[in-house]
């Protein structure tokens, strides 16, 4: 039996959303400048740029990094996930959901591990010592948990990224070691964006139901490879592949 890491070694207990009760939930500044201008830029409160930033309606310079692809397919065939839809889409704030959206996606989805490796046309070359370090590890297992809202970028929703525990260590901080990077301790998969802020009853459901699947399993798999990923929008709507990166 695999070995994943708990939420008493991961960050997200102390990235979730903070709920009050009798209070809606509003899109945060973040989101409003990436992501509410591609899924409703019509929306009386996207801001369409910002002084000291790159965004220009959602869109920005492309951003290379190297993250865990999500098998698409059987995550959303999966018993668990089609519950978890099935819940949201009864929820009294479905209709605040950008549902065409995750089917463009579905081939991209992803949990970012190292962030922001390059920016430009170029995508960063990693040497022969990084690649053998990362092709040593072999195939990692990952569990997926749901649901989830971080106190950033408020407004999308997400699934989290359990990484099996080796010698008693996050695989995914080998990973990053390995390229020079930090140690991060969340590893998330957006699924869904809110297109408009939530009243008071509508918070309340959603906050109902990211307690009760806090703790359950969505998909397990295992990975045999990471890309490099370049993306010039958060949504990465507009991405490529630009490298797949063996771990076997």
């Amino acid at each position: 039996m695999t070995d994943f890491c708990s939420d008493q070694e991961l960050g997200y207990e102390r990235s979730r959303t903070a709920f009050t009760e009798g209070k809606g939930l509003a899109l945060d500044e973040a989101y409003r400048l990436a992501h509410l201008p591609i899924v409703a830029p019509n929306h009386a409160r996207a801001i369409p740029r910002k002084e000291g930033t790159f965004y220009s309606m959602g869109r920005h310079p492309r951003v290379f990094s190297l993250v865990l692809p999500v098998p698409g397919k059987p995550l959303l065939q999966s018993d668990s996930y089609r519950l978890l839809e099935a819940e949201l889409r009864d929820a009294p704030f479905a209709g605040k959901i950008a549902w065409q959206l995750l089917e463009r996606r579905q081939s991209k989805l992803h949990a970012t591990i190292c962030g922001s490796l390059a920016t430009g046309d170029e995508p960063p070359e990693l040497d022969e010592r990084q690649l053998h370090q990362l092709a040593s590890l072999g195939p990692i297992r990952v569990e997926l948990r749901g649901l989830f809202s971080g106190n950033v970028n408020v407004g999308r929703l997400y699934i989290r990224s359990y990484p099996e525990r080796r010698r008693g260590e996050n695989v995914f901080h080998q990973i990053q070691r390995a390229l020079g990077r930090r140690e991060t301790d969340l590893y998330v998969v957006g699924l869904w964006n809110l297109t408009d802020d939530l009243n008071a009853s509508e918070a309340s459901a959603l906050n109902g139901m990211i307690k009760r699947w806090w703790d359950r399993p969505i998909l397990q798999f295992r990975a045999d490879h990471l890309w490099l990923l370049g993306a010039m929008d958060d949504l990465v709507l507009d991405t490529a592949v630009t490298q797949t990166v063996k771990l076997t």
